[in-house]
């Protein structure tokens, strides 16, 4: 009787506990209901400037500039695990969001801003290395055209070469010594990017290698240049020469973090590039995408293979991200409040 008797307490305390335990997935709706809810109100004030960065010490220079001032009512959305901080700077409206490393991150961040938010165009901006021998350590590009350098295809040894190609990497013209023994692998042939749009037919792609930056904001980046920027990491480490922003050159993206000189050479020979990273292009092409205008902002934090030594990203990309938040506040403050 008495085994019974627990028998049934025991059940009833599952019964009990079942409806106080909330299953995930329902918190999880109900978490996303209610920063869709702050979202519709955060979209009455728009439309706003959106503000695409990548990685926390690129977030640390834009949250220590002191140029965003969060909204009072409703600072920041919680989204997807991001948060999409809500504020002005210099009086322009203005959403800010850290992505994450890589292209994935990058276009998902971008898409979610476009999709939920009233944005009127996209400012991507962060820190690159510098295969450009004109360019310097510390100085800040704001390319014309980006390219997705990362669509590969690795071709079978004893294949036929394809003449569709971008171009093509023989990587046993990299054997040392030159000319001795087989490489296994080969070659490599760089494809297009599909590119999908919504002033497009539907479901409809074309090939495209050089996504274009919007040529009007571009117009306005071009009146930075000659604004000072920052010479010194502190009293002890500084660069060698002033720093300048240049608008115009070309930037490649793919998921490879390059340190390479050879690679780094293969890179401007064929593409001529002057910055390589690893999420512009993603920024760039959902933005154009979705039929919104982008420009992107780097900062040069190294030689991406071409010092003689160790990377100099831990030494002065602290000074590149500076550098470039200072560029893409001052970008923001000359932007006519009608630009879109």
């Amino acid at each position: 009787m008495a085994a019974k008797l627990v028998r049934k307490c025991l059940l009833l305390m599952q019964v009990l506990v079942s409806f106080l335990v909330v299953p995930p997935a329902f918190a999880l709706r109900q978490h996303r209901l209610k920063s869709l809810t702050v979202i519709k109100e955060v979209n009455r004030k728009g439309p706003y400037i959106g503000l695409i960065t990548v990685y926390p010490p690129e977030e640390n220079a834009f949250l220590a500039s002191g140029a965003f001032k969060p909204h009072k009512t409703h600072p920041f959305v919680d989204l997807s695990g991001r948060r999409f901080r809500v504020g002005k700077i210099h009086d322009k409206k203005v959403i800010y969001v850290r992505c994450g490393v890589a292209m994935v991150n990058a276009a998902a961040a971008t898409q979610q801003m476009v999709d939920l938010f009233d944005i009127k165009g996209i400012v991507h901006f962060g820190i690159a290395g510098n295969v450009n021998d004109s360019l310097s350590i510390g100085d800040v590009t704001v390319p014309k055209q980006i390219a997705h350098t990362g669509i590969w295809d690795w071709q079978n040894l004893n294949g036929t070469a394809n003449s569709d190609y971008v171009v093509h990497l023989d990587v046993a013209s990299y054997n040392v010594p030159k000319g001795v023994g087989t490489n296994l692998l080969g070659r490599i042939g760089y494809s297009y990017e599909d590119f999908f749009s919504e002033l497009g037919k539907p479901n409809t792609v074309r090939p495209l290698i050089w996504a274009q930056i919007s040529q009007h904001w571009l117009q306005y980046a071009a009146n930075l240049e000659g604004m000072e920027l920052k010479r010194c990491v502190n009293s002890s480490v500084c660069l060698p020469h002033k720093p300048k922003l240049v608008v115009g050159l070309r930037g490649s993206t793919s998921n490879i973090f390059v340190d390479n000189a050879a690679y780094r050479d293969f890179l401007v020979r064929n593409f001529q590039v002057s910055s390589v990273d690893m999420e512009s292009s993603a920024v760039v092409m959902t933005s154009l995408s979705n039929g919104f205008p982008v420009i992107v902002f780097r900062g040069l934090s190294d030689l991406a293979g071409g010092q003689s030594g160790e990377n100099a990203i831990s030494k002065f990309g602290p000074l590149a991200a500076q550098n470039t938040v200072k560029a893409v506040v001052q970008y923001i403050k000359t932007l006519p409040r009608d630009a879109s």
